[in-house]
């Protein structure tokens, strides 16, 4: 569905930032992108949405060329949506439905298709309850949630999330889980991550970008066992490749497998 060819990107003072990045989305449902920092992931994202403009290479999407005309990025981002670390940076109102309806509004859609929409994405990510809330009463995991109801209202087939679990408890960070697990049913996401546990348990497919160039990419759990592609990324395995490795036992995709697993084994030698 979108793909990036030959993307290089430089910054007005011309230090490169992206060089050569190639990509697909159809490898997988839930793609990781993954590095150090300083590494290019922001900058990737923020060229995939259009808001930067590639110096070399283009986005292709629906076998499209993207097209930087102000008509053509409406378009292109009404199925193309982008969550923000920080939420802040996208919630503008200080009421939850207004919030989330603001873009809605903005391309003047109908008040019942908006009120329709608003309330099928506050319930996707279990929020509902808190439509008529004032935004600053909100915990920063709810802000999130909020955030991402805003991209999901513009029903986007692929949504780009920026380090989702980044100030999170425990507990929230098993809910996000969760949430982007239901959401790649109906659509393609993309997260990025300093979180290898999350982005092991989570995704299916990855790319490693290091200085701006995809040092690497595969199937999520054949790139964790590469231990001197990581090193290079200066990145570290999920702690379930480390046990996998340590004790020679399977390769389990959660803690929930493993402790299902070790459980049996250690009924069994009882």
């Amino acid at each position: 569905m979108l793909k990036v060819h030959s993307l290089d990107y430089s910054y007005q003072d011309g230090t490169l930032a992206l060089k050569n990045i190639n990509m697909d989305t159809s490898k997988g449902s839930i793609i990781g992108i993954i590095g150090a920092n300083g590494s290019g992931k922001s900058t990737l994202f923020l060229n995939i949405m259009g808001i930067l403009k590639p110096s070399r290479g283009y986005i292709e999407f629906k076998n499209e060329k993207l097209k930087y005309k102000k008509s053509s990025l409406i378009n292109y981002r009404k199925e193309i949506g982008i969550v923000f670390q920080d939420p802040e940076k996208q919630i503008f109102y200080s009421n939850v439905e207004d919030d989330v309806a603001f873009s809605l509004r903005n391309l003047n859609y109908d008040e019942e298709e908006v009120k329709s929409r608003v309330d099928s994405a506050l319930a996707r990510v279990g929020s509902l309850d808190l439509k008529d809330k004032p935004v600053h009463f909100l915990s920063y995991g709810q802000k999130k949630r909020v955030a991402i109801a805003g991209a999901l209202a513009m029903d986007s087939k692929i949504l780009m999330l920026d380090e989702p679990t980044s100030g999170l408890d425990p507990q929230m960070t098993l809910e996000m889980k969760e949430i982007i697990k239901d959401l790649s049913k109906d659509r393609k996401i993309l997260v990025s991550s300093h979180d290898m546990d999350f982005i092991y348990e989570i995704c299916d497919y990855i790319y490693i970008l290091k200085d701006g160039q995809i040092l690497g990419e595969g199937d999520v759990t054949q790139v964790f066992k590469r231990g001197d592609l990581l090193d290079k990324a200066l990145l570290s395995k999920p702690w379930l490749v480390k046990v996998h490795e340590l004790l020679n036992i399977p390769l389990y995709k959660n803690e929930e497998e493993f402790r299902k697993e070790v459980s049996i084994e250690w009924k069994k030698g009882s």
